[in-house]
């Protein structure tokens, strides 16, 4: 059969990927979710390892919102009242009152005139560059942006791409300067938390370049970016890069998978721009929303989250993140500081990385371990990412696990 030929040449593929230490490795499968108690977060069992409790320190779950009663009973009641799927996407009938009500509370969270749900942020950013992408357009990028972005460029086709160094914003205006001419339109796109590092584009530095070209191109120069990992997790009130750097961009694109801890992807900006992409955004287009029980549940974290109550959990994750960052620096470990809860410990080494991550989940801490093609050569690091649920015990006892390591090497 013809499909064994395909199969050969995958299971070679895999092989290969395998042998260059590339391979993302086997699935850790979470049997089951320990609530919090005591000084203690939640805990995690893990399948193969019995009754071995794991405390995460790699979930995107920034609030620590997830497992909170009064968030699941708002999921429970949405989906006892439409259902547990919406049956079609939203131009037929997939469409339902929670899913418009959340899209107007996420533009007036984000201060802007409209919002958009997707099934995914990783979809969302697709759906966005792809579509706003003509044959007379420049896009100009980071060259750390999230691989959504990469993807979304690639599909776009545009008249030319220049990827500008990470941050540098001379190198931003360098890149403005030699795509004047080359288009009508410019999209000048970034992350605004770049997830690997947990640094932050500085907004108000980047729309002051982009402003500078606004009359240099016949339609205008854009700003675009995907504050995934910033909305929900930082900021005085959790509006992530915009608040941190006190500066707007035209589009922002969010995800209510990680600091909302829920499920989808959303994009706010003008109406003009949601208006738009109703009628072209084909990954919106041809694919159902999210569930009203995942609508339901994201409306009760917007509500804890624009509570006093919130307030106090932002202030928590701040201090705990500040807690854990001087604990590596005081026990002579590299990071990249900053006010993010994505806190890197940079091994700057492959196979020390492997052997610290090995060492961590022995003593029962899930960390990511970041290598090389992920991550550039000589950037190897762990990425830790503190949340909402988070104890000072529980901080303390991955430094004093960080500091055990060390003592003996």
């Amino acid at each position: 059969m013809s499909i064994d030929k395909l199969n050969k040449a995958l299971i070679n593929h895999v092989n290969e990927l395998k042998e260059k230490g590339t391979a993302k490795g086997d699935e850790m499968v979470i049997n089951r979710v320990i609530p919090a108690r005591g000084e203690k977060g939640p805990r995690y069992l893990v399948e193969g390892y019995g009754d071995k409790e794991f405390m995460k320190m790699n979930s995107n779950s920034y609030l620590g919102l997830a497992h909170r009663k009064d968030v699941l009973a708002a999921e429970e009641e949405g989906s006892s009242a439409y259902g547990v799927g919406p049956g079609a996407v939203r131009f037929i009938s997939g469409t339902y009152r929670p899913h418009v009500e959340l899209e107007k509370r996420l533009a007036r969270f984000h201060k802007k005139e409209s919002g958009m749900i997707f099934s995914s942020a990783y979809v969302t950013s697709m759906g966005v560059i792809t579509p706003l992408t003509t044959s007379e357009t420049v896009l100009v990028s980071d060259e750390l942006n999230h691989n959504c972005i990469i993807n979304a460029m690639k599909l776009a086709r545009p008249a030319l791409k220049l990827i500008y160094k990470h941050n540098n914003m001379d190198d931003l205006e360098a890149k403005m300067n030699e795509a004047v001419g080359k288009g009508k339109r410019c999209l000048v796109i970034t992350d605004g938390v770049f997830s690997m590092r947990g640094d932050y584009c500085p907004f108000d530095k980047f729309v002051s370049v982009c402003r500078k070209f606004s009359n240099s191109f016949e339609e205008g120069v854009t700003t675009i970016a995907d504050d995934s990992h910033g909305v929900g997790a930082y900021g005085e009130t959790g509006r992530g890069t915009e608040e941190i750097t006190g500066t707007s961009v035209d589009i922002i694109i969010g995800t209510l998978g990680k600091a909302f801890g829920v499920n989808g992807g959303y994009v706010v900006g003008s109406r003009a721009l949601t208006e738009f992409l109703r009628q072209t955004a084909p990954m919106y287009i041809y694919s159902n929303p999210i569930t009203v029980g995942e609508t339901t549940a994201v409306m009760k974290v917007l509500d804890i989250l624009e509570s006093p109550e919130g307030l106090k959990i932002l202030r928590h994750v701040k201090d705990m993140t500040r807690r854990f960052e001087k604990g590596l620096v005081d026990n002579g470990f590299e990071t990249i500081p900053g006010p993010h809860p994505v806190t890197p410990l940079m091994v700057r080494d492959t196979k020390k990385t492997s052997e610290i991550v090995k060492w961590l989940t022995d003593n029962g801490i899930l960390a990511t371990g970041l290598n090389y093609p992920v991550v550039p050569k000589g950037d190897e690091e762990i990425r830790f990412q503190i949340n909402g649920d988070h104890t000072p015990a529980d901080i303390d006892y991955v430094i004093e696990v960080l500091k055990a390591y060390k003592d003996k090497n």
